[in-house]
């Protein structure tokens, strides 16, 4: 009979709303007992990791639960079930996919409605989670995140509503699986990443989105001695105003490295135009183009290279690989 070992970490499926519709944290998980629904089928051993709304997730808090994990699987656990806030839920996934050997089965799901509400979605996610993680199939996968009935990739699913219980999709790829009843089927397969097995975190990385009119004044704020990297979401296939410029090559002129993604919704970012500001004056200056990546996961990755020692060429290859 396998193990599956489920950490809870706080979030709306943690959560109960009162009368007048407020949601906030309870002293009593309402997920508590559901171990009992997989009697004689699976052996479920569940802890509170912590308590904390998803905002309140940083990468610390991360680098502990990646942590955990690995105990658990010196432990003997065959799979691990993450249950977390949504807001941040896609950057803590990718984050252990980055620095989890991918040797058990993760799952990371939630909730988009609190125990209480009419339709919550907790449970059923949670038990779809766990019988994912319980699965064969789900080996080799990466870290997985399963909400309403799909399976996706940590590395590509992102939040896309604020309220709707169908909020997680994986633009421009879809999700690799579906859950149905105690089975997860798989039809798709993320070709695999480099993990960075990290003990400690280098910080301050930063994240600015363009916007029309930007200048310069938001990167001279951050461009501090004690700044380590910086993701920019850039417009359209990759292009900054002109005006942000002076201030672009500054950083990098402190060795500051800049990574770019787009701050669409689907596609990739790419060297396509060739005037002040468009991507192939940003790459020949020195900013590195990640491709298939938001900007809160990018940040996370570049966050992740420095944190395992990389620099020059060779953090320049581990954000850019579109296939890690």
């Amino acid at each position: 009979m396998k193990k599956i070992l489920v950490l809870h970490t706080g979030g709306t499926i943690a959560m109960s709303a009162d009368e007048d519709g407020a949601v906030a944290p309870t002293d009593q998980n309402p997920m508590a007992g559901f171990e009992k629904l997989f009697d004689n089928q699976l052996m479920i051993e569940s802890e509170t990791f912590a308590n904390l709304p998803s905002p309140h997730i940083t990468p610390a808090v991360m680098l502990d639960l990646k942590n955990r994990i690995q105990q658990a699987e010196e432990d003997g656990i065959d799979g691990v079930v993450v249950t977390h806030g949504t807001d941040t839920l896609e950057e803590t996934a990718y984050f252990l996919d980055l620095t989890l050997p991918n040797n058990i089965p993760v799952v990371v799901t939630g909730a988009m409605r609190s125990s209480n509400e009419i339709g919550a979605d907790g449970l059923h996610n949670l038990i779809s989670a766990v019988w994912t993680a319980a699965s064969d199939d789900a080996h080799d996968k990466g870290v997985l995140v399963v909400m309403n009935d799909e399976i996706h990739t940590a590395r590509y699913v992102t939040k896309t509503h604020t309220t709707n219980v169908a909020t997680f999709r994986t633009p421009t790829f879809g999700p690799i699986g579906l859950v149905s009843k105690h089975n997860a089927n798989f039809f798709q397969e993320l070709i695999r990443s480099e993990i960075c097995d990290i003990k400690t975190l280098v910080e301050p990385v930063y994240l600015l989105k363009a916007y029309a009119g930007m200048d310069g004044t938001l990167f001279n704020a951050i461009d501090q001695p004690n700044t380590k990297g910086l993701v920019i979401e850039a417009l359209g296939a990759g292009n900054l105003p002109p005006a942000t410029l002076p201030a672009v090559q500054s950083l990098l002129n402190h060795n500051i490295p800049i990574v770019l993604v787009s701050r669409c919704f689907n596609g990739i970012a790419e060297d396509v135009y060739d005037y002040q500001g468009g991507g192939v004056k940003l790459k020949q200056m020195g900013i590195t183009f990640c491709q298939g990546l938001n900007g809160p996961k990018a940040r996370l990755k570049l966050q992740v290279g420095l944190s395992a020692g990389k620099t020059g060429a060779a953090l320049k290859e581990f954000v850019s690989n579109a296939t890690s």
